[in-house]
């Protein structure tokens, strides 16, 4: 029961200091999932972004639903859901209130500037983040360089962006399985 109540309050607090999405949020996820609850290893955070990433909806409740469920199996999944969606659903609300009645203040313009300039840093530490624990071979930056290129300019679905990747790397585990190199 505190595990599940510690889930709850953790993804609570994550939900609520995070602004700019679930990308956002995965440097705070590491942060608390990895190195202040020693819940998860700094590894398994890759697997929770491509679990999160893959499957319907925001990659923020995918992850804690994954970890809550990873810790403490389906309540653990509910209650760091709920504490992932608490805040935002909070923070929405009062802020909509907030923008109707002075949204055409300069001084809210400018905090959003502000807002944005910070979420832009979090994404880079995120992307950081992932960089240092990848793999690294020529194969992989060939795979990142196209799956860049192909969703920045060629505008391709995400989705099935991320389904080929997920077929090539199969089908690239297997050619070098057969091959008999290693792979890991």
């Amino acid at each position: 029961m505190k595990t599940i109540l510690d889930l709850f309050l953790t993804f609570m607090k994550i939900g609520a200091f995070t602004f700019g999405g679930g990308y956002a949020m995965i440097p705070l996820i590491q942060r608390e999932v990895c190195t202040n609850k020693k819940w998860l290893k700094d590894e398994d955070i890759l697997d929770i972004i491509a679990i999160a990433e893959s499957t319907p909806g925001p990659i923020a409740i995918n992850a804690a639903t994954f970890v809550g469920y990873r810790v403490a199996g389906f309540f653990g999944a509910f209650m760091a859901t709920l504490g992932v969606v608490l805040p935002s659903f909070l923070i929405i609300t009062a802020v909509s209130f907030v923008l109707k009645a002075f949204g055409d203040l300069k001084v809210v313009k400018y905090a959003f500037t502000g807002v944005r300039a910070a979420v832009l840093a979090l994404l880079l530490k995120a992307l950081w983040s992932l960089f240092k624990v990848s793999k690294k071979n020529a194969v992989s930056y060939a795979l990142m360089a196209a799956a860049f290129v192909f969703a920045a300019f060629a505008k391709a679905d995400a989705v099935l962006i991320i389904l080929v990747c997920a077929v090539f790397g199969l089908i690239w585990t297997l050619l070098r399985r057969r091959a008999g190199n290693d792979i890991s």
